[in-house]
């Protein structure tokens, strides 16, 4: 479960055992965890993460998404 990134209290991430997924990102807060599909972003599931904050992580997956999709395609080309 290779973390790429930590942004305050959340933790993105992917499992490397997932197979044939497209692209997405794993964020862990203190609360939950949600997932968001690269491409395009959207939110592909939600436990236990609040609306504003889900809102707060999409803007950050946004901001960082050339960073995020390049971690996780140096994976799993790798």
């Amino acid at each position: 479960m290779p973390t790429v990134l930590r942004i305050a209290s959340f933790r993105f991430h992917f499992y490397s055992d997932e197979g044939n997924e497209p692209p997405h990102m794993h964020v862990a807060t203190p609360d939950g965890e949600c997932k968001f599909w690269l491409k395009p972003i959207s939110l592909a599931r939600n436990k236990g993460v609040d609306p504003k904050t889900v809102r707060k992580i999409e803007k950050l997956i946004f901001e960082h998404f050339n960073f995020l999709e390049e971690k996780y395609n140096d994976f799993h080309r790798g």
